[in-house]
Parts: structure tokens; C-alpha cells; sequence
């Protein structure tokens, strides 16, 4: 059976998976929140398999994914997430994730997709398939791959409604840094207000209608 580390913001889905894939015979070596605390574990444990969401608070699954890139961590990734956006699936493959699953499939699904990435192979949900060739068959539109980390945190703030000070204050920051930051995701992203900034955050899953 496999070794699998779990990376997922929310405590209580960590705890259901761990349920789940231990009865199954799995075996979970280790847990994290967010990135910086899974990279500092990867390396040392080398999980047969990785569960990772999407959304690590103000933080990206994608840019985990990166970063092992960047690293020459050749994990086998299984995204486990709520995105059903077709560009987070065709992203995610591009950045070596070996499957991606919805978190409203079944459990029979998900010791599949780990059964199947464990040996080498390949998962995508029924979904997430269609939402891949969505992706291909659509093409076009602007995406925010050219977003440095930084940018990516404060456009998600800037979309959760917080001001400038608000921002500096949690990342650090002065306000004027803040709003060159934020003037500049929108020329990357050819956005011209906030309330487009707001509808790109929302096409792309970055944050819902409820918590807007």
C-alpha cells in the first residue's frame, strides 16, 4: 500500500481522508496546511503520493507545484480540490500533476486515483477530463500564469474586499507598494477595475460568491 502526504487548509477534510485511506490499508506519513510547511516535509519523507488542494488560504496549490518543479522534486500529485475551473485542470497537468480530482467524488474514486498514481499511471476524474478539453476546445483568455506569488496573494485580498493598509498590514507591506502591486497584476491581466478584478478572482475559482 502507499505512503501519502496530504496538503489541504482544512483540518477536518485532512482528518476524513486520513479515515479514508487508512482503512483502505494507506498509510499517512504527514500533513500540512499550506506550502512552506510541505515543502519542509517532502523532501525528508518522499510520500508515494501527494493530495493537494487548490486552495491553501491565501495561497495556491499551483504554486506548490511550481516550486517542486523549480526544485526537481519529481512527486506524483494528485490535486484533490472544489475547483471545477477547466484552466486549474489543464494548469495543474502542465505543472506534472499526475491526476486531479473534485472533492465530491467517491471514495472508490479517490483509492483509485491513488492506486493508479502510486504505479505510475495517470487519473482524471470523468470531470475533470471534460474540463480539460473545455480548456483546449475554448483556448484564449487571459489566465494569471504570469503572476508572481506576490500577486497572486494580494489579488485575492484586493478580491475578499481588503484595502491597501489592510494588505500591507498582513503581508508586510507599505500601502503604495501595495497599489503598485495591485496596478500591475491588472496590466498583466488587461483589467481596468476592481470590479473586473473581482469577476476574473470568481471565473477563476480564487474566491466564491458567498465569501465575496
Amino acid at each position: 500500500m502507499s505512503r501519502i502526504y496530504l496538503i489541504d487548509d482544512h483540518a477536518i477534510m485532512r482528518d476524513g481522508l486520513r479515515v479514508v485511506l487508512e482503512v483502505a490499508g494507506h498509510e499517512v506519513i504527514g500533513e500540512a496546511a499550506g506550502p512552506t510547511p510541505a515543502l519542509a516535509d517532502l523532501g525528508r519523507l518522499d510520500p508515494d503520493v501527494v493530495l493537494l488542494d487548490l486552495r491553501l488560504g491565501q495561497r495556491s496549490g499551483l504554486e506548490l507545484l511550481a516550486e517542486l518543479n523549480k526544485r526537481g522534486m519529481a512527486l506524483r500529485v494528485i490535486v484533490l480540490t472544489m475547483s471545477d475551473q477547466p484552466r486549474h485542470v489543464t494548469e495543474a497537468l502542465r505543472l506534472g500533476a499526475r491526476g486531479y480530482l473534485l472533492k465530491g467524488s467517491a471514495s472508490s474514486e479517490l483509492l483509485q486515483a491513488v492506486e493508479t498514481v502510486a504505479a505510475g499511471g495517470r487519473f482524471l476524474s470523468p470531470q475533470a477530463a471534460e474540463f480539460a478539453a473545455s480548456a483546449l476546445t475554448e483556448g484564449g483568455g487571459t489566465d494569471g500564469e504570469a503572476l508572481s506569488p506576490r500577486e497572486r496573494q494580494i489579488l485575492l485580498l484586493v478580491a475578499q474586499g481588503a484595502t491597501s493598509s489592510a494588505i500591507g498590514e498582513a503581508l508586510h507591506l507599505s500601502p503604495k507598494s501595495v497599489d503598485t502591486y495591485r496596478s500591475r497584476l491588472m496590466k498583466k491581466l488587461g483589467l481596468n477595475d476592481i470590479a473586473g478584478l473581482v469577476k476574473w478572482a470568481l471565473r477563476e475559482g480564487m474566491i466564491s460568491l458567498d465569501e465575496h
